[in-house]
This record gives C-alpha cells, sequence and structure tokens, in this order.
C-alpha cells in the first residue's frame, strides 16, 4: 500500500511519538532506584531504600486506600447505572434515545474542571442545606458522571456486535426474561462488563481534577497526595516510587481491558 520511503517515514514517526510517551515514564522508573536524592544524571547509583520509605510512609498508604474505596464505589456505579442505560439505547426504540446516549458520553468529552465546577455549584446549592458536608461519597458521584461512559460505551459496541437473535432464540425455546438475562446474555456480554469496569476504575483512581472539587477536608486520594507533596524536597524520592508503582499496576487493567474488548465472541472471560 505505502512505498518503501513512506513505511520508513511512518516508522520513524511512530518511534518518536512513543519515545516521547514512554521516555519520560522510563526515567521516572529509573529515579524510583536513583540513589541520589536530588536525581543526579546519570544516576550515581542505585538503592530501594526509597521503596522501604514509600511502604513506611503512613500518609502514602491512607491516600491509596482512600483511592481504592473511590475507584470500587465509583466503578460499582458506573457498572449499574451505564449498563441499564445501554440496554434501554441498545435494545429498544424510543424517541429521544439518540439525545439519551449524547447526554450520557457528554461528561467525559466535558473538561474535567468544567464538570468539577459543575459538582461544585451543584453541592453549595443543593447538597449542603441538607447538612451532608463534602466527603468520599462526593467524590464517588463526581467520579461515577466519567466512568458511566466507558462501561455504557463498552456494553453499547457489545450488545450492537451480537444483535438480538441469541435473545429471540432463547424466548422461542421457552425461557422468561430472567432466565434469558442469566443463561444467554450475562455469559455473552461479561468481557465487555468487566472490561468497561477495569477502565473505569483506573479512570477514576488516578483522576484529580474532579477531585480536587469534591473532597472534603481530610479526604486526600493518591493523586492529590501527590500533587500536595511535588513541591516538597524531601517527598521527591517518595513520589517517584509512588508514580513507578502506579505505572506498573496501570498496565495489568489496561492490558486485560484490551483483550477484553477485542473478544469477539463476547463469551471468554
Amino acid at each position: 500500500m505505502f512505498s518503501g520511503p513512506t513505511r520508513w517515514v511512518l516508522r520513524i514517526v511512530a518511534i518518536l511519538g512513543l519515545a516521547v510517551i514512554y521516555v519520560p515514564l522510563g526515567i521516572v522508573l529509573l529515579n524510583s532506584f536513583n540513589s541520589d536524592r536530588t536525581f543526579a544524571w546519570p544516576p550515581p547509583g542505585f538503592t530501594t531504600r526509597w521503596w522501604t520509605s514509600a511502604w513506611d510512609n503512613e500518609a502514602a498508604r491512607s491516600a491509596l486506600w482512600t483511592s481504592v474505596q473511590v475507584g470500587l464505589w465509583a466503578t460499582v456505579v458506573a457498572l449499574v447505572l451505564g449498563t441499564m442505560v445501554a440496554f434501554a439505547v441498545g435494545r429498544f426504540q424510543f424517541f429521544g434515545r439518540n439525545a439519551i446516549s449524547l447526554l450520557v458520553v457528554l461528561p467525559i468529552a466535558l473538561p474535567g474542571i468544567v464538570t468539577g465546577i459543575a459538582l461544585d455549584s451543584a453541592y453549595h446549592s443543593v447538597i449542603q442545606p441538607l447538612g451532608i458536608q463534602k466527603g468520599v461519597f462526593w467524590v464517588v458521584v463526581g467520579h461515577a458522571t466519567f466512568c458511566v461512559v466507558v462501561v455504557y460505551n463498552n456494553m453499547l459496541a457489545r450488545l450492537r456486535r451480537l444483535g438480538g437473535g441469541f435473545q429471540d432464540a432463547s424466548a422461542d425455546l421457552g425461557a422468561g426474561p430472567v432466565q434469558t438475562f442469566r443463561y444467554v446474555t450475562l455469559p455473552l456480554v461479561r468481557s465487555a462488563l468487566f472490561a468497561g469496569g477495569l477502565l473505569a476504575f483506573a479512570l477514576s483512581f488516578d483522576e484529580i481534577i474532579v477531585t480536587t472539587f469534591t473532597a472534603g477536608p481530610g479526604v486526600t486520594t493518591l493523586p492529590i497526595w501527590i500533587f500536595a507533596n511535588l513541591s516538597r524536597p524531601n517527598q521527591a524520592p517518595v513520589i517517584n516510587v509512588v508514580a513507578a508503582v502506579l505505572i506498573v499496576l496501570s498496565i495489568i487493567p489496561i492490558y486485560v481491558a484490551q483483550r477484553l474488548s477485542a473478544d469477539s465472541g463476547g463469551g471468554r472471560l
């Protein structure tokens, strides 16, 4: 399709693009073992003491646990709402279906600061007068607004790929709606459901802008902890270790979600 020179140009551009993305990540990984606190380059030596310091940092562990809690709850909300809307849009014809689809997808297209300001205004106008303070609950609400999108997109794509033939065949054989969902629909969509949940958790786990507007006093997620400690020289090595761990851990859900989303059969997990 392409001539020899064109292929080489494309390869060089691809390599440069990957280098821009992954060279800084590689430097972070390397600096997490750098024996010099100021990250002298090239590293004068390597050590694992920063990893020990990061593990012993109680504030970092607390922030990590908060991020995990928020991510899990946001994922649960996104799975329930995203799946229900995907089935409604993908399986039924009704007035305003396209408008609903647009409204569900819109939050992930909006800048995070816009979503954060909107949630902050809603809190002060509606929630605060009820006596409810900002906390983990409001952070989960904020994260769920955009986590729903990835679950919805995954499920809708899988439902459109499958069509309604299997469900119709199940109904013809005498199965009720619950049996059809349990024995036919769920096995066919569970990989898309799992992939959407992984992506939703990953999206929530590293979110910082919306979290800044929705987290109350005493609620510190890991991204907020990292940002707050960037200006502290003594914490720089620990931050590099935490960032290195996040890089490594992020590979797992993204890889699994990609493999599951590419599963054309829909039934394997």
